[in-house]
């Protein structure tokens, strides 16, 4: 699967009375899978992840505000970490990639039982003194619920998420896309009743992909004959902004005293992206250098 053919389409319906975006992530949540080395069931639970937080990146509005979604908890996984640009530049890693479990009751990868119980943190650091930060606990460990619950739970703001990821018997990742669905205030109860009769039709997005359906597609299959307003396509992708130049930064953040104890050391110092998996050594004239 091509890299670039990974987009958001961003759209009203209903009047305005619904906002929806849809959108394909196969060749982003497949990058995410072999810089990390993932297990299916963390590829399953790190793409479902990923692809939310491309859509809610392109939510923000300042072009340097960062949107970061942990799931810390208590399965195997361990926990989850995915942080997205406003542009739907996205990166991701879990914290124990080659997790294994047996398919769950439906013959599905057991994504909620790689997650077990715990919370899922939105931050959303817009350039304020504090970053905004809701917290709510899971409701399913399958991610696209635990959205839905955060989202009417902690923004007042009722939606629907739909995520998915299929995998390959190969292990690559087959198909991967999303949805999120968020009803306005002026909504009229027959807009919500029809979404709702809809929404309860919707065996799986990953079935839908499977149907050959791009995200306009699936728009205009979720708002069934509602009129539609497509504002926008946004390019996502796997991204990772680490460079030597921001690493030697924070390192050199860390206070003169520390610095000096490194270099005393005389050991070189080695830091390793969680993202993307670079390695950055630095000597220890390096280290002095940060000193002056």
């Amino acid at each position: 699967m091509a890299e670039n053919k990974d987009y958001i389409v961003r759209a009203t319906a209903a009047e305005q009375q619904l906002r929806v975006f849809a959108c394909t992530t196969g060749g982003l949540v497949e990058k995410a899978r072999e810089i990390h080395n993932l297990s299916p069931v963390a590829a399953a639970a790190l793409g479902r992840l990923l692809t939310a937080g491309s859509m809610m990146g392109c939510m923000m509005k300042g072009d340097k505000d960062v949107l970061t979604l942990q799931i810390e908890c208590g399965g195997p996984i361990g926990g989850i970490t995915v942080t997205a640009d406003a542009a739907a530049n996205v990166k991701g890693y879990v914290k124990n990639p080659q997790v294994m479990l047996p398919p769950n009751s439906k013959g599905k990868l057991d994504v909620s039982g790689a997650v077990g119980p715990g919370f899922l943190n939105v931050i959303r650091d817009i350039g304020l003194k504090e970053p905004y930060n809701g917290q709510t606990h899971l409701v399913s460990g399958e991610i696209a619920e635990d959205l839905t619950y955060y989202y009417a739970a902690s923004e007042q703001v009722p939606s629907s998420v739909g995520l998915g990821v299929l995998m390959e018997k190969d292990n690559h990742v087959k198909q991967a896309g999303g949805f999120i669905i968020q009803v306005m205030p002026n909504a009229d109860d027959a807009v919500i009743d029809r979404l709702e009769k809809r929404l309860g039709e919707v065996d799986s997005v990953t079935k839908l992909l499977e149907q050959g359906m791009t995200p306009e597609d699936i728009i205009r299959y979720l708002m069934d004959g509602m009129d539609i307003d497509f504002l926008d396509t946004i390019p996502t992708q796997y991204h990772c902004n680490c460079s030597r130049e921001r690493v030697s930064r924070a390192i050199a953040s860390i206070g003169r005293k520390d610095l000096q104890e490194m270099i005393d050391a005389g050991e070189p110092v080695e830091v390793n992206c969680d993202f993307c998996g670079s390695h950055y050594l630095f000597d220890t004239e390096d280290l002095k250098q940060m000193l002056k």
